[in-house]
C-alpha cells in the first residue's frame, strides 16, 4: 500500500490532517485527539463515518450499499472506514459522525 503522506482537510470545521495511503481516512481522523468521534464497525456496515469527498481521489473497499448507494458513491459519498486517500482529499462529514465533528474541540 502507498505510504505516501496526504493532506485531508474536513470543509465542515477547516481541520486538516496527515494520511498515508495505506491508513483510512477515519482511522488518521481519530488521531486528531478529539473526542467523540464516532467510529462504529470499522468494516463498511454502520454508515456511522459516512464523508462526502469533495475533492481529491480515494480508492475504496466493499461498502454496504444501505449506507451508501451506488448513486452516492458515484458524487464522491463514502465510508471513511472504507476509504484511503490517494491524493490530498477535501471532505464533507455527513450523517451521524456532523454533530461530534462540529462539536468546538475539546469539548466532550
Amino acid at each position: 500500500m502507498d505510504d505516501a503522506p496526504y493532506r485531508i482537510t474536513i470543509l465542515d470545521t477547516g481541520e486538516t490532517y496527515a494520511c498515508c495511503g495505506s491508513t483510512t481516512v477515519l482511522k488518521a481522523m481519530t488521531q486528531l485527539g478529539r473526542k467523540g468521534i464516532p467510529s462504529g464497525c470499522h468494516g463498511g456496515g454502520c454508515g456511522i463515518c459516512k464523508v462526502r469527498v469533495v475533492s481529491g481521489f480515494v480508492t475504496t473497499l466493499s461498502m454496504s450499499r444501505s449506507q451508501v448507494s451506488e448513486a452516492e458513491e458515484a458524487v464522491g459519498y463514502a465510508l471513511a472506514c472504507r476509504c484511503y486517500p490517494r491524493s490530498d482529499v477535501d471532505l464533507k462529514v455527513v450523517g451521524r459522525m456532523q454533530r461530534a465533528v462540529k462539536r468546538p474541540f475539546g469539548f466532550v
